[in-house]
This record gives structure tokens, C-alpha cells and sequence, in this order.
């Protein structure tokens, strides 16, 4: 199940934080300056840049046991 299978969203709050969620649960939200930051590459991003910058913003990124197809 990767990101293509199970992608992530995003919504931007009125105050300036980006929740992120996947399968329907808000799995994080970010705030602050990395917030505008990631606000600002999203808005120019593809679809797929977009995936990788919300599994980055999570943490949830490259553990190491990723599997190479």
C-alpha cells in the first residue's frame, strides 16, 4: 500500500495550518513557519511532488525499509 494506493490530503485552516490526512484521519498538522513554507509548495506542486511533501511533512518518510521495485 504506497501513496498512489492510499494518498495523502491536506486542508489549509483559516489561521494559517495545514492539517494532513490519509484514509480520512488527520494524521498531522502543521504550524507556524513550516507551515507557510509547506503552504507555498504545495500550491506550485504536481501531484506527485505533493504526495512527497506531505510524507515528508508527516515524518513518516524513507525508514529504510522500503521496498524497490
Amino acid at each position: 500500500m504506497g501513496l498512489d494506493d492510499d494518498p495523502f490530503d491536506w486542508r489549509a485552516t483559516k489561521d494559517g495550518q495545514v492539517l494532513v490526512s490519509r484514509g480520512g484521519r488527520v494524521v498531522t498538522t502543521v504550524r507556524g513557519g513550516a507551515a507557510a513554507k509547506l503552504l507555498g509548495r504545495l500550491r506550485t506542486a504536481d501531484d506527485h511532488a505533493t504526495q512527497q511533501l506531505l510524507a515528508r511533512a508527516t515524518g513518516h518518510y524513507k525508514h529504510g525499509n522500503e521496498r524497490h521495485g
